[in-house]
């Protein structure tokens, strides 16, 4: 026995290093094909000889673009008055303008569609000034989505001073500089960064719906390749059309008013609190600005026209029959959210009414003013706020993106308890206004 051990163990430990070779060279192997091969840095004229030094992600991004493929360089896009380190600012910004000469189809189409509209909505809001400028002309906040909108030729020159230049661009946001690929502007990830959050949480209702996840199952090769899976792009950018609009827009809200008695009703309450018609219901001067950056539509026909889009996006895997049925069930949503919206904006527009919340200097009326956002000036009304930007939002958003968990429970379920504690806090403020009148202060006459 000992002798057959002593005969087999160099044997054995032929074959122990021979296996382990053959699993280190499969590892090196793997590893080689796993590691994506970077382009090297060409140097081939005056700009990439410099950035390749200081900033040799972005010359590495050109060259795997289609730009550098079509030799499209950097002047082309910058100019040729930057030629030296001293002289950096003299590089030109590439807005839009600049891309419609290669790209004029998709810009136009893009100053049709609501993300063109995105920075001078932002602008108009009335509490912006109210923010940390750093958020805004900073792009730490909302500027850093809203910029995708276009800009004026002084608004350029304010983001250049306040060394927010980059901003100034719009095609960038989904397609990345400087690869500014079609592939990553085709992909819902693309969308990710600006549409999530508390108001417009569409990446979280997209990625727990079905059509979300079989998505991310192609993406990660769990379902073929030809999988039907729907993405953002599908639905908004229809054929590759860059002028993006959706029926009810991101406020959910259409004039003229409804047939329904209760839903008109309701509706006008909710315009009056975004102070588009006073308390009395005339227009006020807030009414253009939403004309102007398609806060509302304004037209039936307008919200049609998106509508049968829809639909004809949805035929490609539903039936109409069902796909219409789908969609008026998200119109039911936004109807059945705008009666509980009205209920607290009418609870808090009669404490208004009967003095016992004071006017701000802030307010054109004695009403709420859903528009004051964050800065609501009253505990009461930044409840009222949280249910109309966040949760009201949440509930119509996700039943459109098929994310029926996401709809009820961090939609309609929060908007409930908003309105819960709306009641009661509004039940406080008065028992305590009627106890204080009881009881006047020591001294008053």
């Amino acid at each position: 026995m000992r002798r057959l051990f002593l005969l087999s163990f160099p044997v054995i430990v032929l074959i122990f290093f021979g296996l382990r070779t053959v699993c280190s060279q499969e590892a090196k192997e793997n590893s080689q094909v796993q590691a994506p091969a970077q382009p090297p840095v060409q140097v081939n004229d005056s700009c990439a000889e410099c950035h390749a030094r200081i900033t040799p992600g972005i010359v590495v991004d050109w060259q795997l673009s289609k730009h550098s493929a079509n030799e499209v360089g950097c002047s082309k896009c910058h100019g040729d008055r930057h030629n030296s380190m001293t002289d950096a600012a003299n590089a030109g910004i590439a807005g839009p303008e600049v891309c419609a000469d290669c790209h004029g189809p998709q810009v136009d189409q893009f100053r049709k569609g609501k993300h063109a509209l995105a920075w001078g909505a932002m602008k108009a809001m009335p509490a912006l000034h109210w923010q940390p400028m750093v958020q805004v002309e900073g792009l730490k906040g909302c500027g850093g989505c809203h910029r995708v909108g276009l800009k004026t030729e002084g608004e350029v020159k304010g983001l250049m001073e306040k060394g927010s230049g980059f901003g100034a661009s719009s095609c960038d946001v989904c397609h990345t500089r400087h690869l500014f690929s079609v592939d990553e502007a085709r992909s819902p990830q693309a969308c990710m960064t600006c549409h999530m959050g508390a108001d417009h949480s569409q990446w979280e209702m997209y990625s727990s719906s079905k059509h979300g996840v079989r998505f991310l199952l192609k993406q990660s090769r769990m379902l073929p390749e030809d999988a039907a899976a729907p993405t953002c792009q599908s639905c908004h950018f229809q054929d590759g059309d860059h002028a993006n609009m959706t029926a009810w827009g991101y406020l959910a809200l259409r004039l003229p008013y409804p047939q329904d008695a209760r839903w008109a009703r309701d509706r006008a309450s909710i315009l009056q609190a975004l102070g588009v018609f006073d308390p009395t219901g005339k227009p006020t001067p807030r009414l253009a600005v939403f004309e102007t950056y398609n806060f509302l539509r304004f037209k039936e026909e307008d919200w049609q026209a998106e509508r049968e889009k829809d639909l004809k996006t949805c035929n490609d895997c539903h039936s109409v029959n069902f796909a219409r049925a789908e969609l008026e069930k998200g119109d039911q949503m936004i109807r059945e959210a705008d009666a509980l919206m009205a209920e607290g904006i009418r609870t808090v527009a009669a404490l208004y009414r009967d003095g016992l919340l004071i006017k701000p200097d802030s307010y054109s009326y004695e009403f709420p003013d859903l528009l004051t956002m964050h800065n609501a000036p009253t505990v009461i009304e930044q409840k009222l706020f949280s249910m109309f930007h966040e949760y009201r939002m949440r509930t119509f958003q996700g039943a459109f993106h098929c994310s029926p968990d996401y709809s009820f429970w961090y939609g309609w379920a929060a908007m409930q308890s908003c309105l819960t504690e709306i009641r009661e806090r509004a039940a406080e403020i008065r028992a305590m206004a009627g106890k204080a009148a009881e009881h006047p202060a020591k001294g008053a006459k």
